[in-house]
């Protein structure tokens, strides 16, 4: 649903050169290989899913799987922070040297994208009375920082910085500022923004979030789309328990306003909707008591 969301986004009006798609070897084989040829901008994670130690996937066999693709970018997730377990910082940045080394050797054509997650410590968290909220404005942009320079310092050189959300542009620009820091002007002009929940739906709502000092775009994540398409199932599609077989296009909104009536409630309607690309998406039989 995501990619066909993605292409037709790119087909309107998104312009091709501003726009990449991250999926995983797992569960995204062909959507790789179908946006490879599409020459989109793509990105493969690297990191083992579901563990707060960073690892990687394959093994030491993480070069052949990045090459298998040949992504624009090979991506890493990465829960650090610099106050945390130290022996878990350790073992966690020697293999992300590892990774950023073989990305910049010859072996690779793929750049190397870092999202940065720091979670606070039970420490960090008395400080501010429990207050998660608290936390994320007063010590996460901070940390955030400090993790940068320290996984520089240890040989960690990462193209693009992926960032969590950060409400004020003082601590925007610092972020940007350690991941510049030391002639690194190069790296991805700064930062690329992780929209948080609220930008997201500010986006989402017609009015695009404006990237702070330094930011090259913005990310959105799966969780945006599944909220999307329960709003949309609640505005639009109320009465239908067929919302599922709508998915695969435009986040459901345009589909079910024009194949989703029954203006004389007697039955069943079926009728195939076309996506922008004119193959059809969506075949639905809905019932609808009313009109």
């Amino acid at each position: 649903m995501i990619y066909d969301a993605f292409r037709a986004a790119v087909h309107v009006r998104v312009p091709r050169d501003k726009a990449g798609i991250l999926v995983d070897e797992q569960f995204g084989a062909s959507i790789l290989y179908d946006a490879v040829r599409e020459s989109y901008f793509t990105s493969v994670p690297a990191e083992k899913s579901g563990q707060d130690e960073f690892d990687f996937e394959y093994g030491d066999d993480f070069g052949a799987h990045i090459e298998a693709f040949h992504p624009t970018f090979c991506k890493v997730l990465v829960r650090y922070n610099p106050e945390g377990d130290q022996s878990l910082n350790q073992r966690q940045t020697a293999r992300l040297k590892r990774l950023s080394e073989y990305l910049h050797s010859d072996q690779s054509r793929s750049r190397f994208m870092f999202e940065l997650l720091v979670p606070a410590e039970k420490p960090q968290l008395d400080r501010v009375k429990g207050d998660k909220k608290a936390y994320d404005l007063e010590l996460r942009p901070g940390l955030m920082a400090e993790s940068i320079e320290q996984l520089q310092d240890a040989g960690v050189e990462p193209d693009v910085w992926k960032i969590e959300g950060l409400d004020r542009g003082e601590d925007c620009e610092r972020v940007v500022g350690a991941a510049r820091r030391k002639g690194r002007d190069r790296v991805g002009s700064g930062a690329l923004f992780l929209a948080g929940v609220r930008t997201t739906r500010r986006f989402a709502n017609g009015s695009p979030p404006r990237p702070p000092f330094g930011f090259i775009g913005f990310a959105v994540g799966r969780t945006s789309f599944w909220a999307a398409a329960g709003l949309a199932c609640e505005e639009d599609h109320a009465g239908c328990r067929r919302c599922r077989d709508c998915q695969p296009l435009l986040g459901l909104r345009r589909c079910v306003r024009n194949h989703c009536r029954d203006p004389q409630g007697k039955g069943r309607r079926v009728e195939k909707e076309k996506g922008v690309d004119g193959e059809t998406r969506c075949e639905v039989g809905a019932v609808h008591p009313g009109g």
